[in-house]
């Protein structure tokens, strides 16, 4: 079911016949290291390069009699090197030394999984970063499309100051680009195996022909495992996972807030023919920003449940694996939808400036209320008295008067004040002179 909302690049790396054929390349890269050492002859080395390979149905077959998935890969793997069944008639062989004896020589099943999903979740973070560097190049590029319109700044849901529209793509943009650090950050903490055996005690693989394997496969050492790596690793990865989900949150939640009816200053595309509700033929609902918060909560509580894998009995228990096998895929594969989904939105986002322009004049000039504060304080008004001044005629405002009109008849501010600096007090062009100007967008 999960596959039906993820994008194709995360989905592979996750699929059963992916992650299984990872374990190959682990337990390949681990004879070869074998053989590196001295220990594995050439030709043996040869045979299982060359006959390698596995069979998930017959991999399933096995399993109901070891219930165990990884040894059933090991058995099909080795009848495959070998030529002799792992299970039935004939499956002992007839004791002559084979290649297939080195399949999983000197190693425990975690050393296969742990140092796979290692590679899974370093490949993972590729495709999210690229995932994540192409919505940060639509968000620049809504800026420099329409980043100039002005727009009402909010506090509270409450009309606050002016602002642009492109100081909002900028905040995200720049959210986004520290999520990019964190993720690059990751990659290197998780981009980790291990071949140190049963506890982590290395009782039959030395640390360097450890380190060697790894590096053959793209990884580090971890240098202090146990019967399986520290889980604060895989921790971390889904915090940093559901750090992003929060920012993609944010952002899809602006755009629910803008597409109500009464504020209506962006619109997420409509296509011909789409239906917005069963019962309401009028409806255009902001259903594509509603889905990515609601995905965002499952992304979250999977982090959650990632922390309280940190913790394990000893050298390990068994609580963390039927947990990873439901988060690992579940949110890698989310988080990269949830960005797809934000940048289908933004790329096809209906931005509407005249909405904009009324709902900033929607309250007349009163948003220029601090304004009005500051000029008092910097002709020689304490602050307090000038608060009160820009209160009193903001109240009125309230009350349906021009605060324009109220200010500039005000006998404390024409004391103190000229007609070219209330000019300026209520100029929208000086107001947002420092608004971020569009970035650079290449071709």
């Amino acid at each position: 079911m999960i596959e039906r909302y993820c994008t194709p690049g995360m989905t592979a790396i996750w699929s059963r016949q992916a992650k299984t054929q990872r374990w190959l390349d682990v337990e390949i890269a681990i004879c070869e290291g074998w053989h590196r050492a001295g220990v594995i002859p050439a030709e043996d080395l040869k045979a299982i390069q060359e006959r390698s390979k596995f069979d998930l149905d017959r991999c399933d077959e096995i399993e109901e009699v070891t219930r165990h998935d990884l040894m059933a890969f090991v058995r099909n793997v080795s009848e495959n090197v070998s030529g002799v069944p792992a299970i039935g008639e004939g499956s002992e062989g007839d004791g002559t030394p084979n290649p297939a004896r080195w399949i999983h020589f000197g190693v425990t099943s975690y050393d296969v999984i742990d140092t796979a999903l290692g590679m899974m979740m370093r490949d993972s973070l590729d495709v999210l970063k690229a995932s994540v560097e192409t919505l940060c190049g639509t968000i620049s590029a809504l800026h420099k499309g329409h980043g100039h319109h002005p727009c009402i700044g909010r506090t509270h849901g409450i009309h606050a100051e002016p602002i642009t529209f492109g100081h909002k793509c900028e905040g995200w943009r720049n959210e986004l680009e520290r999520s990019l650090k964190r993720i690059a950050q990751a990659r290197v903490e998780i981009a980790v195996g291990k071949v140190s055996g049963a506890v982590g005690i290395r009782a039959h693989v030395t640390p360097e022909l450890e380190a060697s394997i790894c590096e053959s496969l793209g990884l580090s050492a971890d240098p202090s495992s146990t019967q399986i790596i520290a889980r604060d690793r895989h921790a971390h990865v889904l915090n940093v996972l559901a750090t992003l989900a929060g920012s993609l949150e944010r952002i899809a939640t602006e755009l629910r807030n803008l597409q109500r009816t009464e504020i209506l200053e962006v619109q997420e595309a409509f296509a011909k023919g789409q239906t917005g509700s069963s019962a309401m033929p009028h409806k255009r609902n902001p259903w594509n920003s509603e889905t990515v918060c609601g995905l965002a909560r499952l992304v979250r509580a999977n982090a959650h449940a990632m922390q309280e894998s940190v913790m394990t009995w000893h050298e390990r228990d068994l609580t963390n694996s039927s947990l990873e096998r439901i988060v690992f895929p579940d949110t890698f594969q989310l988080t990269d939808f949830m960005v797809h989904r934000l940048n289908r939105i933004l790329a096809g986002l209906v931005v509407m400036p005249e909405n904009m322009l009324r709902n900033l004049r929607q309250m007349g000039d009163l948003v220029f209320s601090e304004h009005v504060m500051v000029a008092l304080i910097q002709s020689g008004m304490s602050r307090e008295a000038a608060y009160k001044v820009a209160q009193r005629n903001a109240a009125r405002a309230w009350d349906g008067h021009d605060f324009r009109t109220s200010v500039t008849e005000d006998e404390d501010v024409k004391a103190r004040l000229s007609a070219e600096q209330i000019e300026e007090i209520f100029n929208l062009d000086h107001h947002l002179r420092h608004a971020p100007a569009p970035p650079h967008v290449g071709k």
